[in-house]
This record gives structure tokens, C-alpha cells and sequence, in this order.
């Protein structure tokens, strides 16, 4: 291919400003090139919530978006994961303790559903039941949390803490806890998604009891 041929091809590139979903302020996440708008589509760009906000401090939270629309100039995104950065986890584990983790699938009340994985850390090594009825307050407060939630109230409480720290609250009253954190949280399925998988197991159902 000639150098005309490859500088014109990028000449007819345009550059979309990614933009945040409208919890996260529409705040702009970077700049993605394309000759054809829907080949920005599903485009996943990943940051720190550090720099989501503009605020300095450590980049432990990173969160990922993908493109589901686009405008003339701007591509918009929707939440799809939150995860907390690996050393960071591997920082909070301490000789002598326990590390408890569950992973918990949730359904919002706007269909959304989603995957949840907290983990806490004792301040020293817990038994094989306490570590059990600390993994039944996680899956219970998470699934209650998603009960009263929409999927953008959950992801809020979520990014926020205020689900870990509902967490600590409660679980610490089992065993003492030295920290609580929501590691991951993945968007599973849309309300469509769920939907049709809903109609589909009823309509197996019927045919299961036909005679």
C-alpha cells in the first residue's frame, strides 16, 4: 500500500470523545479513532476512578465502560465492570488471617443482572463456620442491596463503599475484620437479556409437562 493510500485512509478517520454514563457525569474517558461510526460500537475503555473524579491519590479502582452509542463527534458508554487493582488485594492479606470471598449473581429492580464478588480480611485466622456465616451475611446483604436497588443505585453503592462498609458493619459482629471490599462487580445480562431468558425457561417448563 502506498504512502498516499495509507494517509489517505487516515485522513478520513474521525476522533470520538468517549464520555461517561450520566452517573459518572458524562466525564470524558479518552478518544477513539474510526473511519465508520459503528465501528466504535463495544469499544471498552478502561480508567481509575481516580481519574474519572480528576482527584490525585493511589489508583486502586478501575472501572470499564463500553460503547453502546455514538453522536457525531462523542461515543456514549455504560458500566460493565468495576474491579479492584490485584496488588492492591494481595496488600490486604496478612500471615495468621483469613481472606473470605464469595462470589454472589444479583438481579437489580430494573432487570440488570449483575456479579458480585466481595472479600474480607480477619484480623486473624477464623474457623471453618465463622467463615461460613461470614459468606452467608455477604450473599445476604449484597442480595438485599440489589432487592431495593436499580442497576445504576447498585453500582453507586458499589463504587462508592457504602456496600462494603454495610458489609463490615454487619460481618464484623461474627469475627473481628480488619477489611471488607467489593474486589469485582461485572454487568451479566441487560433486562432483555433476562427477559428472554425468563420467557425461555417458563416456555421449557410447559413443554416439560405436556402430555
Amino acid at each position: 500500500m502506498s504512502e498516499r493510500s495509507v494517509s489517505k485512509r487516515s485522513q478520513q478517520k474521525r476522533w470520538y470523545t468517549v464520555l461517561a454514563p450520566e452517573q459518572f457525569d458524562r466525564a470524558e474517558l479518552g478518544e477513539t479513532p474510526a473511519d465508520d461510526p459503528e465501528k466504535v460500537l463495544d469499544r471498552t475503555i478502561e480508567t481509575t476512578l481516580a481519574d474519572l473524579r480528576g482527584e490525585g491519590g493511589e489508583n486502586n479502582v478501575k472501572l470499564t465502560f463500553k460503547v453502546t452509542d455514538v453522536g457525531s463527534d462523542a461515543a456514549y458508554t455504560e458500566f460493565v465492570r468495576h474491579e479492584l487493582a490485584r496488588d492492591y488485594i494481595r496488600s490486604l492479606v496478612r500471615r495468621g488471617s483469613s481472606k473470605v470471598g464469595v462470589v454472589v449473581t444479583v438481579t437489580t429492580t430494573d432487570d440488570y443482572r449483575v456479579e458480585v464478588q466481595p472479600v474480607a480480611f480477619t484480623t486473624k485466622r477464623a474457623d471453618d463456620s465463622q467463615q461460613k456465616a461470614i459468606r452467608r451475611t455477604m450473599i445476604d446483604l449484597v442480595e438485599g442491596a440489589a432487592a431495593e436497588r436499580s442497576f445504576e443505585e447498585f453500582v453507586d453503592s458499589v463504587v462508592e463503599g457504602r456496600l462494603s462498609s454495610a458489609i463490615y458493619n454487619e460481618a464484623k459482629t461474627i469475627y473481628p475484620l480488619r477489611r471488607v471490599e467489593i474486589q469485582k462487580t461485572t454487568l451479566e445480562a441487560h433486562p432483555e437479556e433476562v427477559h428472554e431468558e425468563q420467557e425461555t425457561s417458563v416456555d421449557v417448563e410447559d413443554a416439560d409437562v405436556e402430555v
